[in-house]
């Protein structure tokens, strides 16, 4: 059984990326797998239950391969700007990821996928980093008085407010960013406080 849910799985991969979640139906997905679409629901609720496993992956493998990659000799400021750069390049790189930046598709599936999994399915990973900003805080390197998770929620939203660069204003939207990130991290990395 397994193997049929693995099976749908990457041919759902496949056909997302080359076509988009918009594009891709259930019929072809289960066509591709060589199966009937009504297997498809003994695995997968949805098509966007299965996307948004296939995207938080996909996210998942990104957010580590990112990571891996910093320097964290740097400075915080230096490994978070780092980190975020690596991130939005990853994202646009991948198509699956990509359609995070398709706003009216990605709420209807965020909001699909919450229903039948709760709020707290959609994490990230940030557990690596998580640890970073722990270890930052008992170098002195970071503010203390800050819990470590909310200091993560901070830099979740430095993330997300890409998904509002066309109400911010494109042609603003690059500096402030990273004037934005800057003082935020200026403010986190403020150890007197």
């Amino acid at each position: 059984m397994e193997d049929k849910k693995a099976l749908i799985y990457y041919c759902a991969k496949e056909l997302f990326s080359a076509k988009g979640f918009k594009d891709t139906n259930i019929s072809e997905i289960t066509k591709k797998a060589g199966m009937a679409v009504g297997t498809f629901y003994n695995y997968y609720p949805s098509k966007e239950k299965l996307f948004m496993d296939i995207f938080l992956e996909e996210n998942t493998k990104l957010k580590q391969t990112c990571f891996h990659s910093l320097d964290l000799n740097q400075i915080p400021l230096m490994v978070v700007k780092q980190m975020l750069i690596l991130n939005v390049k990853g994202m646009k790189a991948n198509p699956i990821l990509k359609e995070w930046y398709n706003k009216s598709v990605f709420e209807k599936l965020e909001q699909v996928y919450l229903e039948e999994n709760g709020v707290n399915s959609v994490d990230f990973l940030y557990d690596n980093f998580l640890e970073l900003i722990t270890q930052w805080q008992a170098q002195g390197k970071m503010r203390k008085d800050i819990d470590s998770k909310m200091i993560m929620m901070i830099f979740a939203a430095i993330i997300n407010i890409d998904t509002h660069k066309e109400e911010i204003g494109l042609e603003y939207f690059p500096e402030l960013l990273e004037n934005m990130t800057e003082l935020i991290m200026e403010s986190l990395m403020n150890c007197s406080k």
